[in-house]
């Protein structure tokens, strides 16, 4: 026994230590190529994953895009790339939460997939069961967290953010609706279309008397437009300016099922599925025209009535509907960047 002590003394003389674990070198950031399936068709996305430590679980945040033809990066090639939802997944990539960004129907890698023959069928339902697979993508990654996700939308992608929020499992931490549709979307177009003819008068391509008189003709043939296309009847464009009368022509045919169903939601009515304490940011530029911060009025008392968390409705000065301002045309302006440093403050 004494011998023993007598070793185990020497041995704390000289310092006998247990080695100290080595430190996880940092996994360096990468993007990886995705592939999940919604409906029966393949889905391709990018999943961005900052740097951090090996094994170490992450903030995530699935990024939906705003409407038409718009893919991953949240470009309509080859007329417009404003890269919305790429510099997002940049910005959010800095505050170490990875990001999912996908093709969705009818663009990119995944084209029309299972409705390639039959694109009459694909209604916004299909667009939301899409957004839902990606999220539960996102979900399964070994990177992410699926106690800390984050839904991102632009535009009808934020739309499509609240239909997913109040119907995945877990529900996610936080929602960012970047200039939402925050109104039904026939009522949003006929807005838009009324401005238009007044932003006209107001850089004197009309007079007065003129906006007066188009404005009374126009207004009741719009009117009896949206009322057709609600009740699915013809739509009887002879009082429509030829521009005009081109878009509601396009939201019959083949695109009738999507408007319809796409129209047939009222963002309000769908806070109420949120859970309670649920994160939320909701933005508004000034410089939006398509988007007006008026419009978000009854989305934004449907969110406070829900109980969603903070930060509420940011109003964003001089920005417009793509996230960008005058001084920052080809960048997210800095307005939206402090809005989504609000957002994703722990």
């Amino acid at each position: 026994m004494i011998r023993h002590l007598a070793t185990a003394l020497l041995a704390l003389a000289v310092g006998t230590t247990t080695p100290a674990a080595a430190t996880p070198a940092p996994v360096p950031v990468a993007d990886h190529e995705i592939v999940f399936t919604a409906d029966g068709t393949t889905v391709y996305g990018t999943l961005r994953v900052p740097e951090h430590r090996a094994g170490h679980r992450l903030r995530a945040a699935l990024l939906l895009p705003g409407s038409g033809p718009t893919d991953r990066d949240g470009n309509q090639p080859p007329r417009s790339a404003p890269d919305t939802l790429a510099q997002l997944a940049d910005t959010l990539e800095g505050d170490g939460i990875a990001t999912l960004r996908f093709d969705k129907y009818g663009t990119g890698r995944t084209g029309l997939g299972a409705y390639k023959d039959r694109p009459e069928e694909l209604d916004y339902p299909a667009f939301v069961r899409q957004a839902q697979a990606a999220y539960r993508a996102l979900r399964d990654q070994p990177e992410t967290d699926p106690r800390a996700l984050l839904v991102v939308g632009h535009s009808e992608g934020a739309m499509t953010g609240l239909l997913v929020g109040g119907t995945v499992h877990p529900r996610p931490a936080g929602l960012a609706l970047l200039q939402p549709q925050a109104i039904r979307m026939l009522d949003l177009v006929t807005l838009q279309l009324k401005a238009q003819v007044a932003e006209a008068a107001r850089q004197g391509q009309l007079t007065p008397e003129d906006q007066r008189t188009i404005d009374a003709a126009i207004d009741a043939a719009i009117d009896a437009a949206v009322t057709s296309l609600r009740e699915q009847r013809p739509v009887d464009t002879t009082d429509l300016p030829p521009a005009i009368a081109q878009l509601f022509e396009a939201f019959q045919g083949p695109n009738a099922r999507f408007v319809t169903s796409d129209d047939a939601v009222h963002p309000p009515d769908t806070a109420a599925a949120l859970a309670p304490g649920t994160k939320v940011l909701l933005t508004c530029g000034t410089n939006d025209t398509q988007v007006p911060c008026f419009t978000t009025n009854a989305l934004t008392t449907a969110l406070r009535q829900a109980h969603a968390g903070r930060p509420g409705r940011v109003k964003l000065p001089g920005v417009d509907h793509l996230l960008h301002s005058a001084a920052h045309s080809n960048a997210l302006a800095p307005p939206v960047l402090d809005a989504l440093r609000r957002f994703t403050r722990r």
